[in-house]
């Protein structure tokens, strides 16, 4: 294929795959193609996966039957997690030209090389097990906050949970890998950056899925606290029994890491928590919340929930409710349980009913409405630090306190990608 092809790239799911997509895109760039915006006519499409939710799966079928209308002669590449889990099954998809598997993902530019219309879809994958090596990568929002993997996969065994069967074992970049990725952002100008994973806190397996001592997570936010040229660092999500004291007590005592943790519950009630084969209880993560808000009154904390689990009786939900409510939380993310394939999650009974499942997201989305607007009215008043990002096209720009609070301001060109102290 010449290199002067142009490739559009769409991306579902987290921060994670946003990352990689950034960086299939310039390594694609590099080797000669020109980039696209997704919405632009292009020779190839990339749709980068998730498949967390089924709403997930429908959504890239769909992306797939838009771009056959809108471009018909272009090729499709589907990649990412639901490309691992069920290759046949977007092979079949029409229009779909090249499916790659989370081993062949990162080897995009040979397979485009190659590729051309047929009949049928090119399917490029492995058994997950087969899986190994750990491939970095790193997005940029607008030259000012970049997302950067620094550990892929993950050991445990959540019964929800098909994230394991998509990206393999966890493993890790080295501690010499990820300084060496924040000096090439600090050049670029980047002032933040967040650490993500999938089991963020188990940094410090090799690329072959073994433990290497020295590397731990607490042993890597010390070396890039120590780093010069970026002004923030952000934890992304991190498992309850691995946000550890001293993790969390570092926090407290830096500079440049900032007071907001991510931090997965997906239930509040201790049986549910089992069911799910979650490795704590909800005593720990209250342990963990009040340290936290001990050494850091103004840390923001944000919580992920599953509503709907099977055998969550209205009991189970409202312990959830009542622990969340009782918690000084200021955020949730609310997922609404789906069915995914070969989880032990499709072995307990009784199933919620998928109209109850909806209720439950609504009544703790408003939940987390009241608790980022009581958690914002605490800081009325109070200065802080704001990074403001990229200037929009509507006059108005915005950006984030050191404590993820969102500020919205008139457009001030000289503030782009800068700190300012700001009067909540």
């Amino acid at each position: 294929m010449p290199n002067n092809k142009t490739v559009a790239f769409h991306t579902l799911g987290c921060k994670l795959n946003f990352s990689e997509t950034s960086s299939l895109s310039r390594s694609l760039e590099a080797d000669g193609f020109v980039k696209k915006e997704f919405e632009e006519d292009a020779d190839i499409y990339v749709i980068n996966t998730c498949s967390v939710t089924e709403n997930a799966d429908k959504e890239c079928r769909h992306i797939v039957r838009k771009i056959r209308r809108r471009a018909p002669e272009s090729l499709v590449v589907i990649t990412g997690c639901y490309a691992q889990l069920k290759p046949k099954e977007i092979a079949a998809i029409e229009g779909v030209n090249l499916v790659l598997g989370a081993a062949e993902k990162f080897n995009l530019s040979a397979h485009l090389q190659d590729l051309s219309r047929g009949d049928s879809a090119k399917i490029c994958s492995c058994d997950i097990e087969e899986l190994s090596g750990f491939h970095s990568s790193f997005s940029t929002n607008d030259r000012t906050r970049a997302f950067l993997k620094v550990q892929d996969g993950c050991d445990y065994n959540c019964s929800f949970c098909t994230i394991p069967l998509a990206r393999g074992h966890s493993r890790s970049d080295s501690i010499e890998g990820v300084l060496a990725n924040v000096r090439q952002l600090a050049q670029k100008g980047i002032k933040e950056i967040v650490l993500t994973g999938i089991n963020l806190g188990d940094f410090g397996k090799g690329n072959d899925g073994g433990a290497v001592k020295e590397n731990t997570f607490y042993d890597l936010i010390q070396e890039l606290d120590k780093m010069e040229g970026i002004e923030r660092f952000r934890i992304s999500s991190i498992e309850p029994n691995l946000l550890s004291n001293e993790i969390i007590e570092f926090v407290a005592g830096s500079k440049k890491f900032m007071p907001h943790f991510h931090i997965p519950l997906q239930s509040g009630s201790d049986k549910i928590l089992g069911a799910m084969r979650r490795r704590y209880k909800t005593e720990l993560y209250t342990e963990r919340v009040a340290r936290i808000k001990a050494l850091m009154p103004h840390c923001c904390i944000g919580v992920d929930v599953i509503v709907g689990f099977p055998s969550e009786s209205e009991d189970d939900f409202m312990d959830t409710c009542n622990f969340l409510h009782q918690l000084d939380i200021s955020y949730l993310h609310v997922f609404t349980y789906s069915e995914r394939s070969n989880t032990h999650a499709l072995d307990i009974k009784p199933i919620v009913p998928v109209g109850l499942r909806h209720e439950r997201n609504k009544v703790l989305r408003n939940l987390s409405y009241q608790k980022m607007q009581y958690f914002t009215e605490q800081h009325r008043g109070q200065k802080r630090m704001v990074l403001f990002e990229n200037a929009g096209n509507n006059n108005m720009m915005e950006g984030y306190t050191d404590n993820y609070i969102k500020i919205q301001v008139p457009k001030h060109e000289a503030w782009q990608n800068q700190l300012v102290e700001w009067t909540i």
